[in-house]
């Protein structure tokens, strides 16, 4: 007879801790430090609720992300999920503009390469250089009109003057949207991610969406140009088996959302990471200073919290650390991403996780961008618009400084994005126009 220990039993999932994500996004890091702390118990796996009660998983270790990402046999299609199945998750669900898209972000294998083919054929590092004088040109025109939205108190909204138009322009330019549809998408693309709305409201978002690509598609057929949305359309007219109708608009559609709100909130917290950190300036004066202070924010205060990433067809056993129970999460569950959460990871960035230092080394790297083959295409655009606004924006205003207290932003209204929707700022006396 063997003196080998039987194996310990596996967790009934009813055992494992749960927290209920806020819809409001009230206190991110805290909702993730809570995350991580009752990960603990199962070497990283909890359950959680989703806005309309809809029940999944997240992993609360950036190695077991980092698994999920690359070497996990999930899919990636929402028709997988039991409450798609079941109908537990409705047409007016808050969440369903995040979950029930057909492009590749939701496609598997040869679908998701066929799909994500066109865009990185189109979305390469030369059309991001060439980009270069029309970010420097938005960038200068915004700070020559930051002063004249200041309020009698002297305070601007940095994000709604300057953190939100920079990217969503260039967005645009990218799109071939033409400027009087851009608040337009503005306001749809904020839909989708806010997990705030009544249902009525989420219900003309969708719809506003199937309306707004349809005209954008229309417009372009009737006059093409050297956009992404007249070279999709051309790929999608040589060859429908390749991109169907639905994939073409909902592909557009990635590209404007993925396009612009993260960088977006990546502008905003890199701006709050800088101005209530005071040596931050100073690192950014040296050589490649920006770049480093990015890639920590990307770390440190992600602007995706949570992302709805895969959904086992069988049951996935998790790899979790040897001295811990097995945990097995049934077919059909959703496993969230917690980006938020992963970044301060004390396993993976020791015991100054939750310390903001550009001096970091980072290894292992943060996954802010994915990993394996849904990286996303758009990674070298956030980093260069965001490199772009930063040096620009503290070049023009090398004063500025938050106009209320960190802790009194208001947040964005959401568990999946992470930043802040007002930056009231005082811009201090500018330089000169920045000359390039």
């Amino acid at each position: 007879m063997s003196d080998l220990p039987s194996p310990a039993p596996a967790w009934d999932p009813a055992d494992i801790p749960q927290i209920t994500l806020d819809p409001h996004g009230r206190d991110h890091h805290g909702e993730a430090a809570r995350l991580r702390q009752a990960g603990q118990r199962t070497g990283g796996v909890v359950r959680v609720l989703l806005p309309d009660g809809l029940p999944a998983w997240a992993l609360t270790t950036r190695e077991l992300v980092d698994w999920l990402v690359r070497q996990a046999p999930v899919s990636k299609d929402y028709r997988n999920w039991t409450c798609y199945q079941n109908g537990q998750l409705s047409p007016d669900s808050r969440i369903i503009g995040m979950i029930c898209v057909d492009n590749l972000v939701t496609a598997d294998g040869p679908d998701h390469e066929r799909l994500r083919a066109p865009i990185t054929r189109e979305f390469t590092a030369r059309r991001v250089r060439a980009l270069q004088p029309l970010l420097d040109t938005l960038a200068d025109e915004l700070l020559d009109h930051l002063p004249a939205h200041t309020d009698g108190d002297g305070q601007v909204d940095l994000r709604a003057h300057y953190a939100e138009p920079l990217p969503l322009r260039v967005i645009a330019e990218l799109l071939g949207v033409p400027a009087a549809q851009h608040q337009r998408l503005r306001y749809l693309v904020d839909g989708i991610f806010r997990t705030d709305l009544p249902p009525a409201q989420v219900t003309d978002i969708q719809t506003g969406i199937g309306h707004f690509l349809d005209e954008l598609i229309k417009m372009r057929l009737a006059d093409p140009g050297e956009d992404l949305t007249s070279a999709l359309i051309a790929q999608h007219e040589a060859d429908p088996a390749r991109l169907s109708a639905r994939e073409l608009a909902d592909s557009i559609w990635v590209l404007a959302t993925a396009g612009h709100e993260t960088t977006i909130g990546l502008i905003c917290n890199t701006v709050r990471a800088v101005l209530t950190h005071p040596t931050a300036r100073e690192h950014a004066r040296t050589p490649g200073g920006w770049a480093r202070i990015i890639e920590e924010v990307l770390r440190w205060d992600s602007s995706i919290g949570n992302f709805a990433a895969r959904y086992p067809t069988s049951d996935l056993t998790v790899p979790v650390p040897a001295s811990h129970r097995p945990v097995i999460i049934p077919a059909g569950e959703a496993i969230l991403a917690p980006y938020t959460a992963i970044g301060r990871c004390p396993q993976a960035y020791g015991p100054t996780a939750d310390v903001f230092d550009p001096t970091r080394s980072h290894n292992p790297p943060h996954l802010a961008f994915g990993g394996g083959r849904h990286f996303c295409p758009g990674a070298a655009l956030a980093r260069t618009i965001t490199d772009t606004a930063l040096s620009a924006l503290f070049t023009r205003f090398p004063h500025l400084r938050l106009a209320v207290p960190d802790a009194d932003l208001p947040p964005v209204p959401s568990v999946f994005t992470n930043t802040v929707r007002a930056l009231p700022v005082l811009l201090g006396t500018p330089l000169a126009t920045t000359n390039r």
